[in-house]
């Protein structure tokens, strides 16, 4: 059999001319527009998913803190249906902060707590951003030592050098990082070793079903080859199933999060909540 010949990237990029990219367009319109809404309601929270110990399950390592919109019916959206359309705008600079803002506060509200949250390496030097961080740290000395800052693939490689001296400044101050959604096909490696990443969370693609992929077993395996090389501490992510699990434990992964341990939830354990009011997001 003949393969198939290979698609160029260009081949399967929508024109905004097209009927298809007039499409996309305005629903990414209609995402900014409720988005905004939301944040100038106030109506955002965050859903908090322990990442576990990979051998003890019984044992949190951190939790992340994932950011969630309501719409204006009072529906919880997750960030993977809004986050693209805001990641090169302003309402994602916005969405950082009130991330930061809510994670310094839980982190406040629990001493015991340990959290990451999530930026886009394009709100580096966004004032706001540093501000808010400044005033938390001032509040509470405890907090940088507890704060995990998570960057991703896609926007750290955005501003390389930036990024590296803006989290070596944080690392000196106690804050650690955590490079999310790893192998997701982004960072040179030229840049990866400049970066010092305490964390390595490793892309979902490649945890889904490796207790029945070799393929993916080997690139985990790699992966955890190069974290242990940097000392960095892996965690895999979008952990489903207790094969997959099994099997992330023994190629070395530290940690574990995803649905087989829990949803996110925006009332966590340490918060006292009415039964009636809890709600997974």
């Amino acid at each position: 059999m003949i393969a198939a010949k290979p698609r160029h990237k260009a081949e399967f990029e929508v024109s905004d001319t097209s009927p298809l990219g007039a499409a996309v367009k305005q629903r990414d319109a209609d995402i900014l527009r409720m988005v905004r809404s939301a944040l100038d309601r106030r109506d955002v929270l965050l859903a908090f998913q322990p990442v576990v110990n990979a051998r003890n399950h019984a044992s949190t390592a951190f939790y992340e803190g994932l950011i969630r919109v309501l719409d204006d019916t009072g529906r919880v959206i997750p960030a993977g249906e809004f986050i693209d359309a805001c990641e090169t705008n302003e309402v994602g600079r916005i969405i950082d902060c009130l991330s930061l803002e809510m994670g310094l506060k839980a982190l406040a509200e629990a001493p015991s707590l340990r959290l990451s949250i999530n930026m886009s390496a394009r709100s580096i030097g966004y004032p706001r951003w540093m501000q808010t961080l400044e005033r938390g740290l001032a509040a509470d000395a405890t907090l940088a030592e507890r704060l995990i800052i998570e960057i991703t693939e896609s926007s750290a490689i955005v501003l390389p050098d930036i990024t590296s001296v803006f989290m070596l400044d944080l690392q000196m101050r106690g804050v650690a990082f955590a490079l999310d959604d790893f192998g997701a096909g982004y960072t040179a490696f030229r840049y990866f070793k400049d970066f010092f990443f305490d964390i390595i969370k490793i892309d979902g693609q490649f945890v889904r079903g490796i207790a029945q992929s070799p393929d993916n077993r080997v690139i985990c395996e790699a992966m955890v080859s190069i974290a242990r090389h940097f000392d960095m501490f892996t965690v895999a992510e979008f952990v489903e199933t207790a094969e997959d699990a099994a099997v992330l434990a023994e190629i070395g992964v530290d940690c574990l999060q995803g649905y087989h341990f829990s949803a996110p939830t925006t009332a966590p354990a340490w918060k006292e909540f009415p039964r009636s009011l809890r709600r997974t997001g």
